[in-house]
């Protein structure tokens, strides 16, 4: 007897995939991120970036819809960004991000594979104050020239 196929699994990417193709749609928008930026709160941002208007926006990627159920800490990300995304592979069912749980007046939604990816719902803007602002773009911008300084020279990231 013939097995049948088995259904998409949520995992048939990964969330290096979905970064890369959330960093090709937001390059192509002017918006420049990092990955894995470690936040004054203890958390560490999956995607970290600023916009041409200077506005911070943060990205959580979940690749699996466990994990997407789980995660009672995306909250905590709020406090640091202007914007916020949830950015998920193609075949995720992203029906959760539209309860009242995720907050969907507050979050946007991504769908990206390793290629490319599409806004389907934008983030609202929620402007942090003006000092948390020049905080959060400095913190960004330091760890951002101490990564282009390891990669030409790796020593400098033993003085760090």
């Amino acid at each position: 007897m013939v097995e049948p196929a088995p259904a998409p699994s949520d995992s048939s990417l990964g969330a290096a995939d979905v970064a890369r193709g959330i960093a090709r749609l937001f390059a192509r928008n002017d918006i420049w991120c990092l990955g894995e930026v470690p936040l004054r709160n203890g958390r560490r941002a999956d995607l970290m970036g600023i916009d041409a208007r200077g506005h911070v926006v943060i990205v959580e990627i979940k690749v699996a819809r466990s994990d997407l159920l789980g995660d009672g800490k995306w909250g905590d990300y709020l406090d640091y960004c202007d914007r916020f995304y949830w950015g998920v592979p193609p075949l995720l069912d992203r029906a959760p991000l539209a309860s009242d749980a995720f907050r969907p007046e507050a979050c946007g939604v991504i769908v990206a594979d390793g290629y490319d990816g599409e806004i389907l719902r934008p983030a609202p803007l929620a402007p942090l104050a003006a000092a948390r602002r020049k905080v959060q773009v400095e913190h960004l911008a330091r760890i951002a020239l101490r990564r282009h300084a390891a990669l030409i020279d790796p020593l400098c990231a033993v003085l760090d």
